[in-house]
């Protein structure tokens, strides 16, 4: 390869169309989701802040359909709906009901904004009593295979309120496998899955927990969420989904783990979804807030590094903006 003066890089630099010119990686609105907490209790049209994540709130049914439609109209490609009930039990029943608040939801914002992607959240740590993605024996261990027919109701009934999209984020073995049969026998074989399949146990889910009231009320997650020094072991588990009849894999958090989001890639060769998560939102907000970094800038350099490791989909809190700076 001939060397410089022969060869300047910084010629296709000069300019802001020679840059754009050759771009490797695009980021653009149609990559993007933007997470929704809708809660039982609310009244309809309350938006009610989460104080841990400044900008975003829980929301009852009508605000919900306003900010959906909001998300809309700035062209991000749609929304991640997250329940929370007003009561919980053991088994987290409030999932599967046909009038649970992600299943209203779900049908609201379908009719009110048609050309939205409506997906959503599938797990039961919202819904249970003790906080837990599944069910608890006796001696407080969370029961993988008695959990998997009850994700399965859950799956069937987001379908049946016309979710587009699946997002089950308990991280059970074998869970893909049960949730497909189950969507099929019911009628739902176009209803996609995107498995959260490298699901790290995430300091950075804090900010999250306390939005959707559900941190585990004894121990933690490490038991079934992954070790998140465990990279071979996350390219498996994307592995297992796909053979499992997952259509999307998913990686979380996203910034964390961009040399994961990349191996999964290579490896799967699918659709792959990253999740930035509650911490690394509220990382980019507190250091706006100390005028330590410029929002705009930081947001979409972050969300091109996790498209350039190779998510197709990505999840954000900061959608709307983004999806209005790249307009």
């Amino acid at each position: 390869m001939a060397a410089y003066p022969r060869i300047r890089m910084r010629r296709l630099r000069r300019t802001p169309a020679l840059r754009s010119l050759v771009r490797e990686t695009t980021l653009a609105p149609a990559n993007l989701l933007l997470p929704l907490f809708v809660a039982e209790g609310l009244p309809d049209d309350e938006a009610q802040p989460i104080t841990a994540m400044p900008g975003i709130a829980r929301h009852g049914i009508a605000s919900a359909i306003a900010e959906a439609q909001d998300a809309a109209s700035a062209g991000v490609a749609g929304v991640m709906l997250f329940g929370i009930p007003e009561a919980k039990d053991a088994e987290g029943s409030g999932a599967w009901q046909e009038d649970g608040i992600v299943q209203r939801a779900t049908a609201a914002i379908k009719e009110a904004a048609p050309g939205l992607l409506v997906t959503t959240d599938l797990c039961l740590c919202d819904y249970t009593d003790h906080g837990h993605c599944g069910v608890v024996t006796a001696d407080g261990a969370v029961d993988n295979d008695a959990t998997l027919p009850l994700l399965a109701r859950t799956a069937v009934s987001h379908a049946a309120a016309g979710a587009d999209l699946l997002f089950p984020s308990d991280m059970m073995d074998g869970r893909i496998g049960a949730l497909r049969d189950a969507l099929d026998a019911a009628g739902h074989t176009e209803t996609p899955i995107a498995a959260h399949s490298a699901k790290m146990a995430s300091a950075f889910y804090g900010p999250f927990r306390e939005a959707a009231g559900s941190a585990p009320s004894f121990g933690d997650r490490r038991g079934y969420q992954m070790d998140p020094a465990n990279r071979e072991e996350a390219v498996r588990e994307a592995l297992l989904d796909a053979g499992e009849g997952a259509d999307i894999v998913l990686v979380k958090p996203a910034l964390l783990n961009l040399d994961v989001i990349a191996a999964v890639k290579q490896a799967t060769r699918m659709p792959v979804a990253a999740y930035a998560v509650g911490g690394e939102y509220v990382m980019i907000k507190a250091a706006v807030a100390a005028g330590h970094l410029d929002e705009r800038a930081a947001v979409l350099e972050a969300l091109t590094a996790i498209r350039r490791a190779g998510a197709d989909v990505l999840i954000t809190y900061h959608a709307k903006e983004a999806a209005r700076w790249l307009s």
